[in-house]
């Protein structure tokens, strides 16, 4: 059974999760990951409060995460590595592509959370639509809440406290768009 009151929150990683400067407060993790699509390793780095507070989330059941990111195909390296349970992808090209062409796939994701009766919460660095009808359509009535964080920081305390408000019925103005955004 679904719990079509309980938002679904597509998670991107790279520059959302995996930082180069995540902040928090306290001293970052390390580590290497390694692709087997890429063959090659990563070097992730996160702040352990963040992913700690994602976890909470959804094992309270405040919100489903979904994975949206182009390590859908290898995420169970990260459930593993930030002991996360096993998400959903939203995610399934195989090969998964890079970047820009991926843009596409992540929106089509959202409409489909949508299309499901679902609110939703798109965490991305570089996917989320830029300000303009397309956006506007998506976020209407306040159904869906788009954070883009800067790459280099990542999902900050005060995106959490956002999302937590928006898991709990408050509507929230849809307007943080601070990351780089697909042009129209």
């Amino acid at each position: 059974m679904t719990d079509v009151e309980k938002p679904v929150w597509l998670l991107d990683v790279d520059g959302v999760v995996n930082t180069t400067r995540p902040g928090w407060g306290g001293a970052p993790r390390k580590a290497l990951v390694w692709s087997g699509a890429d063959n090659t390793s990563y070097v992730l780095r996160w702040s352990p409060l963040l992913v700690d507070r994602i976890r909470s989330l959804h094992t309270r059941g405040k919100v489903e995460v979904r994975w949206c990111t182009t390590w859908c195909p290898e995420a169970h390296r990260l459930e593993r590595l930030w002991r996360l349970p096993e998400l959903a992808r939203a995610l399934a090209a195989d090969p998964m592509p890079r970047g820009a062409e991926c843009w596409p796939l992540k929106l089509a994701a959202a409409w489909s959370v949508l299309a499901e009766g679902r609110r939703l919460i798109w965490t991305d660095d570089e996917a989320l639509p830029p300000p303009g009808p397309e956006r506007d359509e998506l976020t209407a009535a306040g159904r869906a809440l788009l954070i883009a964080p800067r790459a280099a920081r990542g999902l900050q305390a005060a995106d959490l406290d956002l999302i937590e408000k928006f898991a709990a019925g408050r509507r929230l103005p849809t307007h943080r768009v601070t990351g780089r955004h697909r042009l129209p």
